[in-house]
């Protein structure tokens, strides 16, 4: 037999004033009270509702003269006056006189939440005042997708879930477009290059503040060659020849010359590869520049090409600019079109 228990039995015919039966009539009359009861001791709100982890006080105003008083939670006796039978450290007795009998709970959590009891001893009748007290946590994601990417077609299956009390919602939205998705799933199926974005997710419970989080959609599609032209240029003079390609990954630029030789910078010609761009610059045109010249770009989904002029102001040419894709496999063919140049 522990000391504790010892303890307990030594006092057991006694305890502040309450004989063991009479416990046992407090116990029993917990399951024959009524909301009547509770309204002629309207001194407890029906319901009190804390924040988890947060401190509550659970009043018991008395008006009457009484002989016994007890805190309850369910059966099970926290207090009689000032003897604490619970084991929890942190249900303390806030107040215990005349006219208020008052119990607190330090750090909230969500098992304490249900009734909890006041009963007293009053022109010896037993009486009961009666509270629930709710706890509520926040609405909180606890898993969530991580950053995906995927082939343009594929489909996309995104996951947010979250916690709370009461019940959060869950929405997942849109950046681009400010479309709006209940639910903790999000399912989009043959992803187009455009939907490509961060997609957050949001969960709310109206406790606090809601709680986000993103995920990242990256998808991945081959080069598109957006932006190529002829460009005159003046012997002796700078010149410029663009070529843009929109791809995921980042496309990989190659120049080739009318005769499919690759084009190499030197003391007269630079290529400068940019993020979605690749330029020739010409720092001082001379004849042998003039001709065809071949933009290749390529990423591992597949390529594109164009071809551009670089001619004389003046001059006849026949063709014009060539655009065209493929879709690399092991490897990568690519048709390389010629135009000739005809000076007046």
């Amino acid at each position: 037999m522990s000391y504790r228990t010892a303890q307990r039995n030594e006092r057991s015919s006694r305890l502040d004033g309450f004989e063991l039966e009479d416990l046992y009539a407090l116990q029993e009359s917990l399951q024959s009270s009524t909301s009547a009861q509770a309204a002629e001791f309207g001194h407890l709100p029906d319901n009190i509702t804390v924040l988890e982890g947060e401190s509550v006080i659970l009043r018991c105003k008395i008006d009457e003269e009484v002989t016994h008083k007890a805190w309850l939670n369910r059966s099970n006796i926290l207090f009689t006056g000032t003897d604490k039978w619970s084991l929890d450290p942190r249900v303390s007795l806030a107040n215990s006189n005349d006219s208020d009998f008052s119990i607190q709970i330090d750090r909230v959590a969500v098992a304490d939440e249900g009734p909890y009891t006041c009963s007293f001893q009053a022109r010896n009748q037993p009486r009961t005042a009666h509270v629930y007290l709710i706890v509520q946590v926040p609405a909180k994601i606890v898993n969530i997708s991580q950053d995906v990417s995927v082939n343009e077609g594929g489909n996309v299956n995104l996951f947010c879930l979250a916690v709370g009390r009461p019940e959060p919602t869950v929405t997942w939205k849109d950046f681009k477009y400010g479309l709006l998705s209940e639910g903790e799933f999000l399912d989009i199926t043959e992803i187009k290059r455009h939907q490509g974005e961060e997609f957050e997710c949001i969960t709310n419970n109206g406790v606090a503040a809601p709680d986000t989080r993103r995920v990242k959609v990256t998808v991945n599609y081959p080069p598109t060659i957006t932006d190529v032209k002829n460009m005159p240029a003046q012997l002796g003079k700078s010149a410029i020849l663009r070529c843009e390609a929109m791809a995921v990954p980042t496309a990989t630029f190659e120049w080739y010359r009318d005769d499919r030789r690759p084009v190499e910078s030197d003391n007269t010609l630079t290529i400068k590869n940019e993020k979605t761009r690749s330029l020739l610059v010409f720092s001082n045109v001379t004849d042998k520049h003039f001709g065809n010249y071949t933009c290749f770009a390529s990423n591992r989904l597949g390529a594109s090409n164009a071809s551009m002029l670089l001619f004389r102001p003046g001059a006849v040419y026949g063709g014009g600019v060539g655009l065209s894709a493929g879709v690399s496999g092991l490897g990568i063919w690519f048709g390389l079109s010629v135009s000739f140049l005809t000076k007046v």
